[in-house]
């Protein structure tokens, strides 16, 4: 796997995942710095001129894309959350994306399925993905396994990243993530990027 260190700027996209209001909030007092850190690295993305996309869960008016079998979505349906154009389903203030930045939009929990990420990904030639989100559970893990089975090289920023429950963030990061991408810390993205 390539460490920080070796990330090709020419390359490499810079995900950020459902940093969203009522995501957000899911996580915010237990993980102080997380926006902070995230928007350093972004910050660092866009000098070194590589995309920045963004990736956010969003429904239709009565998510008439959620099935009553789905555990995750359907407790978001009966709850109003993460519709189109609510205040919780926007980005965080923190790490708000700037005009040029493609926003990927989903129905589910992976960057990849439904969505048009592949799509976007070759149209910039992108062959390593730097992945940060909310949840470590949810979308990040989602997304390293989508994007390892299709060969592109990952990089997950561990403390730009954050789960509702501390101990599976350890693991995955500690011992799951670490078969199919580099773990690092921000700063080491950043460094890497301004190399």
């Amino acid at each position: 796997m390539a460490e920080a260190s070796t990330i090709k700027r020419a390359q490499t996209a810079v995900l950020m995942m459902d940093d969203q209001h009522d995501i957000v909030s899911n996580v915010e007092a237990s993980s102080p710095g997380l926006l902070d850190r995230a928007a350093s690295v972004l910050s660092a993305a866009r000098r070194a001129g590589g995309p920045v996309i963004y990736v956010v869960v969003r429904f239709r008016p009565g998510h008439p894309e959620v099935s009553a079998r789905n555990k995750i979505f359907s407790g978001m349906q009966a709850a109003g959350r993460l519709a189109e154009g609510s205040p919780g389903a926007e980005i965080h203030d923190r790490v708000r994306p700037q005009a040029n930045e493609v926003i990927v939009t989903k129905r589910r929990v992976g960057a990849f399925s439904t969505t048009d990420m592949e799509t976007v990904l070759r149209a910039h030639n992108v062959t390593h993905l730097v992945l940060l989100g909310i949840a470590t559970s949810g979308v990040v893990l989602s997304t390293v396994r989508w994007a390892a089975d299709a060969d592109y090289e990952l990089t997950v920023v561990e403390d730009g990243c954050a789960d509702a429950d501390a101990e599976v963030h350890c693991v995955l990061t500690q011992k799951v993530f670490p078969r199919q991408a580099a773990v690092v810390s921000a700063q080491d993205v950043i460094q890497a990027l301004g190399a």
